[in-house]
């Protein structure tokens, strides 16, 4: 049986200098075996060499032939559908840098669980604990946060705590004085 032709518009040293460049690992692999096949070596030894079968090196060639380097590339792979389109994932992200409010929310700061039940009464979207953090890598959000502030604190006893005791001031005497 005769091996299928490859296209040619691209010698065995472009095809090199291509993978030299390239950025992607697996499309390297298939343009040096691409290369090596052109030069002559069996297309048993060229698949063996980028670490594929014969049959994956021609399912290669024959997309090589049909589209170029690019036909090289993986395709995208459909998997799940996200459970929020991007746009309600930006409505979203406005709602969490708002941050809650104590009498709506009852809680003084989000965490990874308040973000999930948001998300599904806002959008429907029931999202895994896992999964709703991968969703806030993704969206650039970080799960770094400020110290929480009590809604009843005082600021001013607490400045003069903080003066007090500065100076050196014992606690005991601190905790009499307010």
């Amino acid at each position: 049986m005769a091996s299928l032709p490859i296209r040619r518009e691209l010698s065995a040293a472009e095809l090199r200098a291509l993978a030299c460049q390239e950025n992607d690992a697996r499309v390297a692999r298939r343009l040096l075996a691409l290369a090596m096949a052109l030069d002559g070596v069996s297309r048993k030894a060229a698949a063996r060499h980028a670490g594929m079968d014969r049959q994956t090196l021609r399912d290669w060639v024959v997309r090589y032939n049909a589209e170029g380097v690019a036909g090289l590339r993986d395709r995208e792979r459909p998997g799940r559908p996200a459970l929020l389109a991007p746009a309600l994932e930006e409505e979203l992200r406005q709602l969490i840098e708002a941050g809650p409010d104590v009498e709506r929310d009852g809680v003084v700061e989000y965490r990874v669980k308040h973000i999930r039940k948001l998300a599904l009464q806002h959008f429907g979207a029931d999202y895994s604990r896992s999964g709703m953090q991968g969703r806030l890598h993704r969206m650039k959000l970080s799960y770094l946060k400020p110290r929480p502030i009590h809604p009843k604190a005082d600021p001013a006893a607490q400045e003069a705590f903080k003066k007090l005791s500065r100076l050196g001031v014992p606690p005991a005497v601190l905790i009499l004085a307010a």
